[in-house]
């Protein structure tokens, strides 16, 4: 583990050595989640190591901050990434300065990409689109977790993350609300993206009957364990996996290539058609960036609303699969409890 003590030749002292002692400070003082420190150790070693090298921190002038941007760009870098990568180095150059490695922040003194003013790979499906994927899921072991999985998506708009680690306590079919509490990445389960991420979804009476038809034929159903988890060991779905069955779907089913994130697109986009404030969508969305959605500052999201405002963007299904009634008994707590003493051979408590 890298000292926390500044070293006494602060002349001496690199990028790659303040960088260790800068995560172990963000590890240990400041309590970052183990894959942000992950993501922070990637770029270090990858590219703001290699680029400054054996150079003195305190001696990085702006120019030489200026000299990493053009690099980056001209290897084909995005300029969103190259600032998020600026972002960073700022960071450090900030910790640095307060360890006495470093006279000023370089990073101050430079101009930053511009961002694209708009994003031209946002793609979604249309409502007809939607449908020709979720009969395109197929019958093999995966595809009822497949079709609900894909639904549940694009009709929430809960990130791949999200959606891996969502347990059965999460849906709330009283409320009709999903809760959006935790993610899963690189094999663990960590809080969600930003504190924004951690928030309830209005779930549509056809994402509620679809997802109850799923409870009852999975048997994973305590209140811990993944509603997309895989249905032989419950445990979570690969992502690779996630992504590859996804883009197989699409293909059977005659569609133009996506990325799996474009569902979340797909909840955007038809939310705000049917008529969904872009400050409400902000919320249930889980943006950090206020410009990503926002117009409307005061406007307070109505869980009610958002159901409706469902209804119209997705409409009602022609799957028969999902022509459940949204108050099926299978939803009521007794009727879980009952399923779950089916499953694990005892009698359901008193309710």
């Amino acid at each position: 583990m890298a000292t926390l003590a500044p070293p006494r030749e602060h002349s001496t002292t690199d990028i790659l050595a303040a960088g260790g002692v800068y995560l172990d400070h963000l590890e240990h003082v400041m309590q970052r989640k183990r894959t942000t420190i992950q993501d922070y150790r990637i770029m270090l070693d990858r590219h703001l190591g290699p680029f400054f090298g054996a150079t003195p921190i305190g001696a990085i002038a702006p120019h030489k901050v200026a000299d990493f941007i053009a690099t980056k760009r001209r290897d084909g870098l995005a300029p969103n990434t190259v600032k998020n990568q600026l972002n960073s180095l700022h960071a450090l150059f900030k910790f640095a300065v307060r360890r006495e490695w470093a006279p000023r922040n370089p990073v101050d003194f430079v101009d930053r990409p511009p961002s694209p003013s708009s994003d031209p790979d946002i793609r979604f499906l249309d409502r007809e689109e939607l449908e020709a994927l979720l009969r395109a899921a197929g019958d093999d072991l995966l595809a009822p977790t497949d079709r609900a999985l894909w639904l549940t998506a694009a009709t929430t708009g809960l990130r791949q993350g999200e959606l891996a680690a969502l347990r059965w306590r999460d849906v709330d079919w009283n409320a009709r609300v999903v809760r959006v509490r935790r993610s899963f990445s690189r094999g663990q389960y960590t809080t969600p993206k930003s504190r924004r991420s951690v928030r309830a979804v209005p779930m549509p009476d056809r994402v509620a009957a679809a997802l109850a038809r799923h409870f009852s034929q999975s048997t994973y159903q305590h209140d811990d364990e993944l509603v997309f988890g895989h249905p032989h060991s419950g445990r979570p779905y690969d992502a690779s996996n996630m992504r590859e069955r996804f883009k197989a779907a699409l293909a059977r089913a005659g569609l133009r290539p996506l990325r799996f994130h474009d569902l979340r697109h797909t909840y955007g986009t038809l939310m705000a058609a049917a008529g969904a404030p872009l400050r409400t969508l902000q919320g249930w969305m889980g943006h950090r960036d206020y410009k990503t959605t926002a117009v409307d500052a005061d406007f307070a999201p109505d869980p009610s609303q958002g159901a409706a405002w469902a209804e119209r963007a997705f409409g009602s299904s022609s799957l028969d699969l999902d022509r459940v009634t949204p108050n099926d008994p299978r939803t009521t707590k007794a009727a879980r409890w009952a399923a779950r003493s089916h499953v694990i051979g005892r009698e359901p408590a008193n309710l």
